[in-house]
């Protein structure tokens, strides 16, 4: 049986095939302006890798910002419980998910057999989110892969105080100005966003095991500052960024054996 997830983020789109319960093939693209397009486009570069035709695909399941426009998808799932059943694949150990994606971050509790218990959002503000990195990247002129291992350098961050976007960047401009070395700028900024997500986490009571997944994930050193406030190590797939595709696909198999 094949079953298949589409997770249409803010600025990624995944989609991933799963042959009964083992992954096929997977694609990551960026979302671009037209919802509907992309997941056409996500889904075709999938079925390509897997050698398949969509009429192949038993169920379909679409999760992330746009699902309600995959129109080819059987049904629409949040991302919480996307999230939750793809974390909880990967390490049946996990209790709690700190999701960062391009525009949002959120933290799950997770209870027996990946269970959604609580959760908590932060969908209002880009602060600690991949747009927030890629803004100052742009304004420290890096790229946007390399803050993580430039971060792991500093001995001595600088203080980030900000956690609006736009105030940040100031911030960022005036350490720039004054002389501070951009690998210390970079640790603060990522010790601002562990910060924030920290205390959005709190509020479900983090417990291990504790997996991050999204993009932001793929940044060591946003990782090692949030290791340091949560205080015990953090579990990160080898692709974070398709964990929210991978759990839709797991329930659209669950969907179609019902």
């Amino acid at each position: 049986m094949y079953t298949a997830g589409i997770d249409i983020g803010a600025l990624t789109a995944k989609s991933i095939i799963l042959e009964d319960e083992k992954p096929l093939a997977f694609t990551i693209i960026p979302s671009g302006s037209n919802s509907k397009e992309t997941a056409q486009r996500v889904m075709e570069y999938t079925l390509n890798k897997a050698g398949l035709s969509k009429d192949d695909i038993t169920f379909i399941v679409a999760t992330g910002y746009g699902r309600v426009n995959v129109p080819f998808a059987d049904k629409q799932v949040t991302e919480i419980s996307c999230h939750a059943k793809g974390a909880y694949s990967l390490f049946s150990s996990v209790r709690t998910v700190i999701d960062i994606g391009g525009q949002d971050s959120k933290a799950i509790k997770i209870g027996e057999n990946g269970r959604v218990l609580d959760f908590a959002m932060n969908d209002r503000c880009a602060a600690g989110t991949g747009r927030f990195l890629e803004v100052m990247a742009r304004a420290l002129e890096v790229r946007l892969e390399d803050l993580g291992e430039l971060s792991l350098q500093s001995r001595n961050r600088a203080k980030i105080s900000s956690i609006c976007t736009v105030f940040a960047e100031s911030e960022v401009i005036s350490q720039i100005s004054s002389g501070t070395p951009k690998i210390d700028i970079i640790a603060g900024i990522h010790d601002a966003i562990a910060n924030r997500v920290f205390g959005m986490a709190s509020r479900v009571r983090i417990e291990k095991d504790l997996v991050m997944t999204g993009g932001v994930a793929k940044n060591k050193g946003v990782i090692k500052a949030l290791e340091e406030k949560v205080g015990f190590g953090i579990l990160v797939p080898e692709e974070p960024q398709i964990v929210g595709a991978l759990g839709a696909a797991i329930l659209a198999r669950e969907k179609a054996v019902k």
